[in-house]
């Protein structure tokens, strides 16, 4: 099997995998990953996580021109900004996540923050994930926001919308995207019960030991 005919499998596969356990529902929801040439394999417009077939995702250049497939998902501004911005991004997931998107919607939720330090995995395979602004599903100023971080997030929270995670890979992406997912759902969960949450000097020895990005 050709390295781009294991990515189709693996992005239809692993999207299955998320539909099967309602981290996003009906056609919601989209992934891109980069192939070694540079181009890119996208979930296709309208498509649900639950029924992609391989031969049906879309592959575009790395300029975004359509090479092929069906037609890609119009959330490719969300996408596309990511690539530009950083380098090292592989695969790119978004979902609409119930428990995330709730998050997004709390008043007293930090913008510059969205998660409470609950886990050691959520900081690991996230860093600090940023409330982005309400945009209209496709609206290109969505990329203009992501690329306004300056490549310095690899995850966000659309507001009303849902979470857009970045990872060096595919499998790096949706694990950080259900790790996302499962840390909003235990703050949910935890919220005014005042949790036990991790301290700032265990936080830094984290940054420190994990090399990890966490922005000021």
């Amino acid at each position: 099997m050709s390295r781009e005919a294991d990515l189709r499998e693996r992005i239809c596969r692993l999207a299955k995998s998320m539909f099967d356990r309602g981290l996003t529902a009906g056609a919601s929801g989209n992934i891109s990953a980069r192939l070694d040439d540079g181009s890119l394999l996208v979930t296709p417009t309208g498509s649900s996580f639950g029924t992609l077939d391989p031969s049906r995702l879309s592959h575009l250049a790395g300029d975004g021109r359509f090479l092929s497939g069906a037609r890609p998902t119009k959330e490719m501004p969300l996408h596309s900004a990511f690539y530009e911005t950083r380098s090292e991004t592989g695969a790119v997931v978004h979902l609409h996540s119930c428990h995330s998107v709730a998050v997004s919607m709390l008043p007293e939720t930090d913008p510059d923050n969205v998660l409470p330090p609950l886990t050691p995995y959520s900081i690991m395979r996230l860093g600090k994930v940023k409330l982005l602004p309400v945009f209209l599903p496709g609206d290109p100023a969505m990329g203009d926001a992501v690329r306004g971080l300056a490549g310095k997030r690899s995850a966000v929270l659309l507001a009303n919308h849902g979470p857009v995670v970045a990872g060096k890979d595919l499998e790096a992406a949706v694990y950080a995207a259900e790790e996302l997912e499962e840390t909003a759902k235990l703050a949910l969960m935890t919220r005014g019960l005042q949790p036990r949450v991790l301290t700032g000097p265990q936080i830094q020895s984290l940054v420190q030991t994990y090399d990890i990005e966490w922005q000021s």
